[in-house]
């Protein structure tokens, strides 16, 4: 339980805070609601998580290199016509089968070339040559090609074929996400990164910034609702959570699905928590000044806990209650003494 033990402290009533200059008042609030609406990685930031930087973006011409695939590889060296005679060859019977990245070319050994373009694989290759033929001119293409697969785990249909030119958005469209989808928490991974994409703004805004190439072999994970959540707790009608899947949410928006503060919740203090447990960010809140706020600067991220604090009448009442119990012994016990006698 992320907040145990801080929510001990809070849970019964509005106390001071657990570490020194960690609370805020509704202006610092909205502040970091402008934070949150820019998107993905300003809630990102607020985290204090970090993703990598996208790989360098390639021309739609361009064409990636995977396992599978079968080059022909053609060298012009006049001064060698048996070494070029050894290439042709090999293309003539079945060509350079890419296998764990790699090829592996005569007098050369294994040249590592997994997910290099076609360009990028022709200047390795001459680069290799240099030592032994100077000066040698390599041309390469395609023999055969591997089909190229999208895998997207968590959408209705798995697998997307792509060519080189389908982009991010036509691959979803053919996955079929479930509109319960948590965006937010959803990402691509690309050889092993995960790249700075914000499928919110893509699907929802249409951000063609964030509409990406997509490659063989490129992993889309799509997450389910309950991966991102806040929580609403302390003096309601019962404890929640409440899905994110777009990465925020109004507070007024959750306190309306939590059915509002009864009349034993305190509107004067309503807390919410934010970061680690070791030192969080506490904003102090009042229902007037929730209700003077519009909903864009009142926004809530992934983790943040909503506590409502009861009144101090609430906590005398109850105290009450928990001593009527043994009031009514007492007087069942002198009952029970009169009829002995």
């Amino acid at each position: 339980m992320r907040f145990l033990y801080l929510l001990l402290f809070f849970l019964s009533g509005c106390v001071a805070p657990v570490y020194e200059n960690t609370t805020f008042d509704i202006e610092e609030f909205k502040k970091d609601s402008q934070q949150i609406s820019e998107g993905k990685f300003a809630i990102l930031a607020l985290e204090k998580d970090e993703i990598a930087d996208c790989p360098p973006s390639r021309d739609l011409s361009d064409d990636i290199v995977i396992d599978g695939d079968e080059l022909s590889i053609t060298l012009h060296y006049p001064r060698r016509p048996d070494r070029v005679e050894s290439l042709e060859i090999i293309n003539a019977r079945s060509g350079f089968p890419v296998c764990d990245g790699a090829i592996c070319l005569p007098h050369l050994g294994s040249i590592q070339i997994g997910g290099y373009n076609l360009n990028e694989v022709q200047e390795t290759i001459e680069l290799a040559y240099q030592e032994q033929l100077p000066h040698a001119r390599i041309f390469v293409n395609f023999k055969k090609k591997r089909e190229r697969i999208v895998q997207i785990i968590g959408a209705a249909v798995p697998t997307v074929v792509v060519d080189g030119r389908i982009r991010l958005s036509e691959v979803l469209a053919k996955a079929r996400l479930s509109p319960y989808a948590n965006l937010f928490k959803s990402y691509v991974m690309r050889r092993g990164e995960q790249l700075p994409i914000d499928l919110y703004k893509l699907i929802h805004e249409g951000d063609e910034n964030q509409n990406s190439v997509m490659q063989g072999g490129d992993q889309i994970f799509i997450a389910n609702a309950f991966d991102a959540s806040v929580m609403v707790t302390g003096e309601i009608r019962s404890s929640l959570l409440i899905p994110v899947p777009y990465g925020f949410i109004s507070l007024r928006e959750a306190l309306g699905i939590a059915r509002g503060i009864p009349f034993t919740g305190d509107k004067n203090c309503i807390q919410v928590i934010r970061g680690q447990l070791i030192r969080p960010k506490i904003y102090s809140l009042s229902w007037k000044e929730i209700s003077q706020t519009s909903n864009q600067s009142l926004l809530l991220m992934p983790g943040d806990i909503v506590v409502i604090s009861d009144k101090p009448i609430t906590q005398w009442n109850r105290f009450i209650d928990q001593l009527q119990p043994s009031t009514d012994c007492m007087q069942m016990g002198c009952n029970i003494c009169e009829m002995a006698r």
